[in-house]
């Protein structure tokens, strides 16, 4: 009698997280601006249109401030979303990717690499591999916090949220000269990185999809230690690789104007000249397909606009 009473208590508690989840899904895949922080770039990605991610860039802050989505959906019709979070860790990773491809089928995934060096190991580790599980199954204990939101009287649209984008115009300049100094040292990765990301490319194998890995321009995460083990862990694997710190002059980075924070992550400038270069980068090595005037994405169009809009604000 006490196993039965266990599994139907197990049961009714499974159930029950279920139908909270569902409701909660419900409310944020309406209004997904009722997600704050963190989790906003994933509630906003779950609110998108079933199929209709080409581009999918993955990564932490370094990618949300350097690929411009509505600069590719303008120059060339390319649909990106940018599934990052600050300080995303690899795990997290691994779950963005997992939950963008319930709805999403993205013709290319974009992996910006900082996340592999982050350290992971640990308790910590494995406690934050169970949490993202059950976040990932139950999406109650992701947005548990929605709530705050919806007795706020505060709620209306965001239109300063651009596929996971956001314009940020601030200037704090880096100074630190060069730091991409030529050595033969190796910043290795963690068996932890290096399982996870081997699961996130196993998983991109088997639905068919390209892994594109670019590291950021960013003078406080990168330097040639991490460009020596990113070159050989993607000439190993197989992978295209894009390191635009070893191309800031070809960019045009001007590090007293295109830094938001002393050379940590690009602002809009920055973020523009990354985009051009990369816009260039996708049209020659992949097939990705112009939506620009097709019906599915009129909504695409009114972004761009607010976009343009938003553009015009800048400070320089």
């Amino acid at each position: 009698m006490k196993k039965i009473r266990t599994i139907i208590f197990v049961a009714l508690l499974i159930g029950i997280l279920f139908g909270i989840s569902g409701v909660i899904n419900h409310v944020y895949l309406k209004k997904s601006n009722m997600v704050t922080g963190r989790e906003e770039n994933l509630a906003g990605l779950q609110k998108e249109e079933d199929n209709t991610i080409d581009l999918l860039v993955l990564g932490d802050s370094e990618s949300y401030t350097s690929i411009s989505t509505m600069m590719l959906w303008k120059e060339d019709g390319i649909s990106s979303y940018i599934g990052a979070q600050s300080g995303q860790q690899i795990q997290e990773t691994y779950y963005m990717l997992k939950q963008a491809l319930q709805t999403q089928k993205p013709k290319l995934v974009m992996l910006e690499t900082h996340v592999l060096f982050r350290d992971n190991a640990g308790m910590d580790a494995y406690r934050s591999v169970m949490e993202e599980n059950a976040m990932y199954h139950f999406s109650v204990f992701r947005y548990h916090n929605i709530w705050k939101r919806l007795l706020s009287s505060n709620i209306g649209d965001d239109r300063q949220f651009f596929k996971g984008f956001r314009v940020r115009d601030s200037v704090a300049p880096y100074d630190g000269g060069d730091y991409m100094q030529e050595t033969t040292v190796k910043k290795q990765m963690t068996g932890f990185v290096k399982n996870y990301l081997q699961q996130i490319i196993d998983i991109c194998k088997e639905n068919d999809i390209p892994i594109l890995f670019y590291s950021a321009p960013s003078p406080v995460n990168y330097n040639y230690q991490k460009h020596n083990t990113l070159i050989e862990y993607t000439e190993n694997a197989g992978i295209p690789y894009v390191d635009l710190n070893m191309m800031t002059s070809e960019l045009g980075i001007d590090w007293t104007k295109d830094t938001l924070d002393h050379g940590d992550h690009l602002n809009i400038y920055g973020a523009q000249k990354v985009t051009k270069y990369m816009r260039k980068y996708l049209e020659e090595n992949y097939n990705l397909p112009d939506h620009r005037g097709q019906q599915k994405y009129k909504d695409w169009d009114v972004l761009e606009d607010q976009y343009e809009k938003r553009l015009l604000t800048l400070k320089v």
